[in-house]
């Protein structure tokens, strides 16, 4: 059994479900375009990890079964954000694992080798994001009671909220990157990594 693990946490892609301040600038077949080849592209980065187990963890859980070859396949369940994410961390104990969204263009496996070893001397590592949430949250085998409680999330406060969850001086923190929730930045996520790659 590895060590560690690496969960992508996504919502499966169909057309009119997810991403909808995209869809409602972009168009319903953009965002879905979009949810899709970045999921795809994620999956096949990340891939190549060694020593890590790989995990999809899906939304909605019927769609568990989406094809990603290399990952075990598991639901989310139910509830907001922070329980969903706080039952995957609960699936490993005292195991580091590093979970990333699939709506960021710039991860790379790079990025999650680092985040594995900065968790060997923090116990939660974070890759903020511009919107001032974050793309990847990580938790050591020692971990915070309730990491994710009282969280306001889809707001700027989103990283801030959980930082106040965890012990001073314990959080290590990765690039700041953006993710695609508009028109302006599907047009940007475009222009400096075409989704075909």
């Amino acid at each position: 059994m590895s060590l560690a693990v690496a969960v992508v946490f996504a919502r499966i892609p169909r057309l009119g479900v997810g991403k909808r301040r995209l869809a409602r600038e972009a168009g319903d077949r953009a965002a879905l375009n979009f949810a899709r080849h970045n999921l795809l592209r994620l999956l096949r980065r990340l891939r190549g990890l060694r020593g890590v187990e790989l995990v999809l963890a899906a939304a909605p859980d019927l769609h568990a079964r989406f094809a990603a070859p290399g990952f075990r396949r598991i639901g989310q369940g139910r509830g907001d954000l922070g329980v969903r994410m706080q039952r995957i961390f609960n699936r490993f104990p005292r195991r580091r694992v590093v979970l990333v969204g699939s709506d960021i263009p710039g991860i790379q496996a790079a990025d999650i080798r680092a985040a594995l070893r900065r968790l060997r001397g923090a116990a939660a590592v974070f890759g903020p994001a511009a919107d001032g949430g974050y793309w990847l949250v990580g938790l050591s085998g020692r971990r915070v009671a309730a990491p994710f409680a009282r969280v306001r999330w889809s707001s700027p406060y989103a990283l801030a909220d959980t930082l106040c969850n965890l012990p001073r001086r314990e959080a290590a923190f990765l690039r700041r990157l953006s993710d695609v929730d508009d028109a302006a930045s599907l047009r940007a996520a475009m222009l400096a990594s075409p989704l075909q790659r």
